[in-house]
C-alpha cells in the first residue's frame, strides 16, 4: 500500500465515481481504476463495490477511508507548514454563524483584508451543527459557533458571548403577548440551528405547548416572516438596531439563564494552524478583549 494509491481511494470515494475523480485528479479514469485496482491487491479486499451512478464504498472501504482522510489532511498540513515562513498568506477557509459574520466579524474582516492582502480569505456561513461537521471532516481550518462544543478531537475557545433576545412582530409589546399568541409558531434557521434549542427550552419552561416550526435558509427570510407576524424566534440583541432597523420587529428581554449563549472557536485538535489562521483569531480576540487560551 502506497500514499498515491491512497489518496486516489480518498477521492474516488468522495466524488463517488472512478470518471469524477478522474477530473478532480486531472488524469485519465483509467490511471484511478490502476490505482484502485492496485490497492485492492495489497489489501486483499474488495473497496468499491459499483452502483448505477457510479462505485459505493464496501464494509472494508468504510472502515479504510477515515485513515485515507487522516493521511490527505497529514499531507496537506506538512504541504502548508513548508511553504508557511510567518508571514500571512495563501488561502485561508473558516465558517462563522450569520449572525457572528454580520455583527462582530465585518470590521475585523476588513481590518485583516487591508493588513494582508496576500491572504484569500473565504467565509463560509452556516449552522452549529453543519460547521462543526465541516470542521471535524477538514472541509474548513475552524468556525465561529454556538457553544459549548464537546467534541474530543476538537479545541474550542471562547471568543465572545450575546445577549438573545426574543423576537416578534412589533405589534407585540411583551414576552407574554408574543408566545401566547394563538397557533405560535417559531421561526429559525434549517436544521441545526444553535438558537432554537435555546428558544425550545425556553417555550417549555414557560408552559407552551410545543409549537410548530418554519425554517428558512438565511436570516434576512426569518425576520422578514417574523416581522410579518408568521412566528418568533431567538436572535442576538446586537443585530437589532445596526443590522435591521428599529421597529422592525419587536424585542422582548429572555431570561438571564436563556439569554445568555457564547460564540466559540473551533479547529480540529491535531489541525495545522497557519500564520493566517493564528493572526486572524488574534485580530478577533483583540477586537473583542479575549485573551488566547492557553
Amino acid at each position: 500500500m502506497n500514499v498515491a494509491d491512497l489518496r486516489v481511494f480518498g477521492v474516488v470515494a468522495r466524488c463517488g465515481g472512478m470518471g469524477k475523480a478522474a477530473g478532480q485528479l486531472n488524469t485519465v479514469q483509467s490511471n484511478v481504476s490502476a490505482h484502485i485496482r492496485r490497492l485492492e491487491e495489497d489489501l486483499g479486499e474488495t473497496l468499491f463495490q459499483r452502483v448505477p451512478r457510479g462505485v459505493a464504498l464496501t464494509a472494508a472501504g468504510e472502515r479504510l477511508l477515515p485513515f485515507a482522510q487522516a493521511l490527505e489532511r497529514l499531507l496537506t498540513d506538512a504541504e502548508r507548514a513548508v511553504r508557511d515562513d510567518g508571514a500571512p498568506r495563501g488561502r485561508l477557509l473558516l465558517g462563522t454563524l450569520e449572525t457572528t459574520a454580520a455583527l462582530r466579524l465585518p470590521d475585523v474582516v476588513a481590518a485583516f483584508v487591508a493588513a494582508y492582502p496576500h491572504v484569500d480569505l473565504t467565509l463560509r456561513t452556516g449552522t452549529t451543527c453543519e460547521l462543526v461537521a465541516q470542521v471535524i471532516a477538514g472541509e474548513i481550518e475552524g468556525a465561529f459557533v454556538c457553544g459549548p462544543v464537546r467534541e474530543a478531537e476538537l479545541v474550542a475557545e471562547t471568543v465572545l458571548e450575546e445577549e438573545l433576545a426574543l423576537v416578534s412582530a412589533p405589534s407585540f409589546r411583551s414576552t407574554e403577548d408574543a408566545i401566547g399568541a394563538p397557533g405560535l409558531r417559531i421561526v429559525v434557521l434549517r436544521a441545526g440551528c444553535s438558537y432554537r434549542q435555546v428558544l425550545e427550552q425556553f417555550l417549555a419552561r414557560q408552559g407552551v405547548p410545543r409549537p410548530r416550526v418554519m425554517e428558512f435558509g438565511t436570516l434576512e427570510a426569518v425576520v422578514s416572516c417574523v416581522s410579518a407576524g408568521l412566528g418568533v424566534t431567538a436572535l442576538p440583541r446586537g443585530l437589532l438596531g445596526p443590522v435591521w432597523q428599529k421597529g422592525r420587529v419587536g424585542v422582548h428581554a429572555l431570561p438571564p439563564r436563556d439569554a445568555r449563549v457564547e460564540t466559540q472557536f473551533v479547529r480540529r485538535r491535531d489541525s495545522y494552524v497557519s500564520s493566517a489562521h493564528a493572526t486572524f483569531l488574534d485580530m478577533v480576540r483583540a477586537r473583542h478583549q479575549v485573551r488566547s487560551a492557553a
